[in-house]
């Protein structure tokens, strides 16, 4: 079966396919929306259960109401105002959550880079090797964690992930490091206790530049 379009005011169940993309009108609803290889992207306000990709991106639109968001080869991208009612999950792929949005269970990646504007995440984020921005105003209830690779690279070939907490961030839960990272926190920002890494403080609105 090849590429779906969910038409505007439709409301349908679960939709799947193996090599083609899922398309999601602004304003539409369904079941499960599920894929292999093909993209999956939803229009502003639209209204899914869960969504699923192996090989392809997820796109979502402002005020998308949706369980959980999976991809391996992929990433992730929320408008503004989402409803998460789930995991965020990719392995080899960003995920960035818009301002005002919630998260109402973990986020997790092993390569990809998350980054959260102003986004309340319910759970906890877990990652190995992703660069973290927990952005102006988000706050994470859970923990931070990074866990230790389990490959083994050659010397000097394996990146230090970056995280930042930025201005008015809260993280409840402790940050645990089981490897290197370099971990910017900003003086308005508040944390949980940290564990394997030494936090540097920062002020001002931007990010610290990399050396």
């Amino acid at each position: 079966m090849g590429s779906i379009d969910v038409e505007a005011g439709q409301a349908v169940g679960d939709v799947d396919t193996v090599n083609g993309r899922i398309r999601i009108a602004a304003g539409a609803s369904l079941g499960d929306a599920a894929t292999v290889n093909g993209s999956i992207e939803a229009g502003d306000g639209a209204r899914l259960a869960s969504v699923e990709t192996v090989n392809g991106r997820i796109t979502l639109g402002h005020d998308v109401h949706s369980g959980s968001l999976e991809t391996v080869n992929g990433r992730i991208r929320t408008g503004e105002r989402a409803r998460i009612g789930g995991d965020v999950e990719s392995v080899n792929g960003s995920v960035f959550i818009d301002r005002g949005s919630r998260v109402d269970g973990d986020i997790e990646t092993v390569n990809g880079s998350i980054g959260l504007v102003g986004t309340e995440v319910t759970g906890d984020i877990e990652t190995v090797n992703a660069d973290l921005t927990v952005g102006a105003g988000s706050h994470v209830r859970g923990r931070v964690h990074y866990e230790k690779p389990q490959s083994t690279f050659p010397l000097g070939t394996r990146r230090t992930p970056r995280v930042i907490i930025g201005p008015g961030a809260v993280v409840d839960g402790p940050l645990v490091f089981e490897h290197e990272v370099e971990l910017f926190v900003h003086d308005t920002a508040r944390t949980g206790a940290v564990t394997g890494a030494t936090a540097q403080a920062y002020s001002g609105e931007g990010a610290p530049a990399r050396d």
